[in-house]
């Protein structure tokens, strides 16, 4: 356990370790905004943490400034945001005027399930000796489609898209997309399992 904590904490004072923790102190600021109906600056508050995902792998990859600090923040910033989003979401569609949009607003849970049991999983791991699985195609593929489906939901959805003047999606089409970023999601979900029971196979054989 200390060996893997030394391990993160070596070489972390980076700059792509500071705009990982700014994108994770940007996530309560989105939701405020948010929830306060400000739509268009939650989403230019999310462009921003968008864009702090993406410039801190390019520098870590340019820099050499690749830490295992790194490879765990990356991963928590990007589970914290998924996991307001949805909440956020839940809760505004919860209380749509669209009766269908309302009944099946619980869809959004299932992204918060998942990415809580993620979390607590990885820090359970971290507890036992192991290293949180990092991610593989299905995951960066359900990552992708999660922050597209919902950027287009933040644009055209009903209730609260910023673009609803020009086109508002249906309750149909919305709650489809949505539902292919939940299949997604959970395939990713599940592609974590053979890494996590290799390296606890591993663990047990080595002692």
């Amino acid at each position: 356990m200390k060996a893997i904590l030394k391990e993160y904490f070596t070489g972390c004072l980076t700059i792509p370790n500071l705009l990982s923790v700014i994108r994770i102190a940007l996530i309560p600021v989105f939701a405020i905004l948010f929830y306060d109906g400000e739509y268009g600056w939650a989403v230019l508050v999310l462009a921003i943490s968008g864009s702090t995902d993406f410039f801190d792998g390019k520098i870590a990859r340019k820099f050499n400034q690749i830490s295992a600090l790194g490879k765990l923040l990356d991963p928590i910033a990007d589970k914290l945001t998924q996991i307001t989003i949805a909440i956020v979401f839940y809760l505004t569609f919860s209380n749509s005027s669209d009766e269908t949009v309302k009944a099946f607003s619980w869809i959004f849970l299932i992204f918060i399930i998942k990415e809580v049991v993620m979390v607590i999983g990885g820090a359970i791991m971290i507890m036992f000796g192991l290293k949180p699985v990092a991610a593989e195609m299905p995951g960066k593929v359900a990552t992708f489609a999660f922050y597209f489906i919902m950027c287009i939901v933040m644009a055209f959805g009903p209730d609260i898209g910023i673009l609803g003047d020009v086109y508002t999606l249906s309750a149909t089409v919305m709650l489809i997309l949505v539902g292919i970023s939940v299949v997604l999601t959970l395939i990713a979900f599940f592609s974590y399992v053979p890494g996590v029971l290799q390296q606890i196979k591993e663990k047990r054989n080595a002692k």
